[in-house]
């Protein structure tokens, strides 16, 4: 999605940035993980083919990603490079062409010494209060059964299970933008600052 193509959001524990050419090798290497293929459902591609969807996740008007970068280590650069901060991604899709408000949300924590503190709620938080702009109004989240930690961390984000899916193994969670919720949301994305994102870096930075 080209609205997010110059953009970079800043959290306290993560950034996000828009999803270039120079973090493909990285992502990769990632997706080679069997474990990761499962937890997400996807299948390995080439390295041909994970360029071809980094430019399709650049150009579609359905798709918004973002790498999810540690805050902590990206605050040195320009001595560490950009692919050496990776964390994960985060995406939405919008799935559903008669429902414009409707958005499916999912993150990815892929680096092991990143998980466990928190990268991905505050991931999620960031992204769905930066798609708003666009007047979604309900999120979606599709979870394999087994993914007990990724479904604990979206019910704490309010989303409430609304189906199961016993063929694809997964859960159905659902959030629904209410003026409290919304209000909420703020709150836990007051702190977020967004710049402007060229070439991998920000112009602040």
């Amino acid at each position: 999605m080209r609205l997010n193509e110059n953009t970079l959001l800043l959290g306290k524990k993560v950034v996000l940035v828009p999803y270039t050419a120079e973090h493909v090798p990285r992502y990769h290497e990632w997706m080679k993980s069997e474990e990761l293929q499962r937890l997400t459902a996807s299948e390995p591609l080439t390295l041909e083919q994970e360029y071809s969807m980094q430019r399709s996740w650049r150009e579609d008007v359905d798709k918004c990603t973002f790498i999810v970068l540690d805050a902590e280590k990206w605050q040195v650069r320009p001595s560490t490079t950009e692919d050496s901060c990776m964390a994960g991604d985060v995406n939405l899709f919008l799935t559903d062409l008669g429902d414009p408000s409707l958005g499916e949300i999912e993150v990815m924590i892929a680096e092991p010494s990143c998980r466990g503190k928190g990268f991905g709620t505050e991931a999620v938080l960031m992204m769905m209060s930066y798609v708003t702009k666009l007047g979604l109004t309900k999120f979606e989240a599709k979870i394999g059964q087994g993914n007990e930690p990724s479904i604990r961390m979206f019910r704490k984000l309010h989303f409430e299970q609304v189906a199961v899916n016993s063929v694809f193994q997964e859960v159905t969670l659902r959030l629904t933008m209410n003026e409290h919720e919304r209000q909420w949301l703020l709150e836990q994305t007051s702190h977020v600052e967004e710049k402007c994102y060229i070439d991998g870096s920000s112009e602040s930075h």
